[in-house]
C-alpha cells in the first residue's frame, strides 16, 4: 500500500508532461512487474498518425527510453501498422494479445476529449481483474494531473499553449542537439544544423474587427487562427497565444529558408481562408533563430521587431530578423520607428 501511495504522490507532484508519462510507466512497472511497460501517443496529421513512444521500460531497466520530439515522422509505425493498438485507442476498451508466451495488454490512456494514447504490459500471464482495477484507478488519476495541466498550461479559448510556460519550453528547445538526417522541402524533419526558430504572429487589423463585429466575431477569428495553426504546423512545433491578437509559433526545420517559407504558407493560408462574419484577415509574421545561450526575452524581443517591421512596411508579410539585419534596415537592439501600429 505505501508503494502505490509513493507513485501517486509522484504522479500528482508532476507539472511537466514528458516527465508525467515517464513517471507513469515507472509506476506500472514498480507495481505490476511486468516484462515490459509503454506508454504510446497517437500524432500526425489525419490520415497520417504514427505512433509515437512516449516511455518504455523493461523488467530490469534503469530508466525509461522515448521517441524524442524532433523524431521524423516516418520512422514511426503508422497508426493502422498496430491494429490492437489503434482499436483500444478508437473503442477506449482493454485489448489482450498472447504470443509465444507473453500475453501483450492494452489500455486507454484518455483525456477529457477521449482516449490520446495507449498503455501496454507485457507479461507472462495477463492482468488480472483485480490488477485490471489497480491499473484504471492510477490511469483515472493520470488523467486528472493531465487535466490540470491542461488548465494551467494551456489558453481558455483557443486550447493552444499559454504565455505562462513559455520560458520552460524555450530552454528546452534551445538545449535540444543537432542531428543529421536531410529534411524533404515541405516535410520538415530534424537535419544536421537544423534548429529551432521563433516566430511571433500577430493578426493585422484585429481592432478593427472587435470594433466593427464586436467580441464574439473577434473570439471566432482567433479560435479559426488557432485551427489554421494546427493545420499549418508540425506536431514538434509548439504553437502558443501569448494575449490578444499575438501568438508564438517555436518551429523546427533546416534553416532559414525553410523556417521562412513554412512562416509564409501559414501566412497564406490564412489570407485565403474565409473568415465567416469577419471575412478576409491577414497576419504579420516576424521571426529568428534562436541562439545557442539566447534568453526568451532576447528571442522574442528580435522576432517582435520583425514584426514591427512587417506592420510599418503594409503587414500581411513574414519578415526575417536576421535579413532585416543584413539589409541594414534594423539596428541591433534599436527599433526602427516609435510609430504605434497595433
Amino acid at each position: 500500500m505505501s508503494e502505490i501511495i509513493d507513485h501517486l504522490a509522484s504522479l500528482t507532484g508532476l507539472r511537466d508532461r514528458d516527465t508525467l508519462d515517464v513517471s507513469l510507466a515507472h509506476a506500472m512497472r514498480d507495481l505490476l512487474a511486468p516484462k515490459r511497460v509503454a506508454v504510446y501517443r497517437l500524432v500526425g496529421d489525419q490520415g497520417e498518425e504514427r505512433w509515437l513512444t512516449r516511455a518504455a521500460l523493461l523488467a530490469d531497466s534503469p530508466a525509461a527510453t522515448a521517441d524524442p520530439a524532433w523524431v521524423d515522422l516516418e520512422t514511426l509505425p503508422r497508426a493502422a501498422d498496430r491494429p490492437a493498438w489503434l482499436e483500444c485507442l478508437t473503442t477506449s476498451k482493454i485489448i489482450e494479445l498472447r504470443d509465444e508466451g507473453i500475453v501483450t495488454t492494452l489500455f486507454p490512456v484518455m483525456s477529457d476529449t477521449g482516449a490520446v494514447g495507449v498503455i501496454e504490459l507485457q507479461s507472462a500471464r495477463g492482468v488480472g481483474a483485480k490488477t485490471r482495477r489497480l491499473v484504471f484507478g492510477v490511469l483515472r488519476i493520470y488523467r486528472n494531473v493531465q487535466t490540470l495541466l491542461d488548465y494551467s498550461e494551456r489558453d481558455t479559448l483557443t486550447g493552444l499553449l499559454n504565455r505562462k510556460i513559455f520560458d520552460d519550453s524555450f530552454y528546452k528547445v534551445s538545449s535540444l542537439p543537432l542531428l543529421d538526417a536531410k529534411l524533404d522541402d515541405g516535410e520538415r524533419r530534424h537535419a544536421s544544423g537544423s534548429r529551432y526558430w521563433l516566430g511571433v504572429v500577430d493578426i493585422d487589423h484585429f481592432k478593427t474587427v472587435n470594433d466593427r463585429f464586436g467580441h464574439l466575431i473577434g473570439d471566432e477569428v482567433l479560435l479559426l487562427l488557432s485551427r489554421i495553426m494546427r493545420g499549418a504546423f508540425r506536431f514538434s512545433d509548439q504553437l502558443y497565444r501569448f494575449g490578444g491578437e499575438e501568438f508564438v509559433v517555436l518551429l523546427l526545420c533546416n534553416d532559414e529558408a525553410d523556417a521562412a517559407a513554412a512562416f509564409e504558407r501559414f501566412r497564406h493560408v490564412v489570407g485565403e481562408y474565409p473568415f465567416p462574419q469577419a471575412g478576409k484577415i491577414t497576419v504579420s509574421v516576424g521571426f529568428t533563430a534562436i541562439e545557442v545561450g539566447d534568453t526568451p526575452a532576447a528571442a522574442f524581443e528580435r522576432a517582435d521587431r520583425a514584426v514591427y517591421h512587417a506592420k510599418h512596411n503594409g503587414r500581411d508579410q513574414v519578415s526575417n530578423h536576421a535579413e532585416l539585419m543584413r539589409q541594414g534596415i534594423i539596428e541591433d537592439g534599436t527599433r526602427a520607428s516609435d510609430v504605434e501600429l497595433f
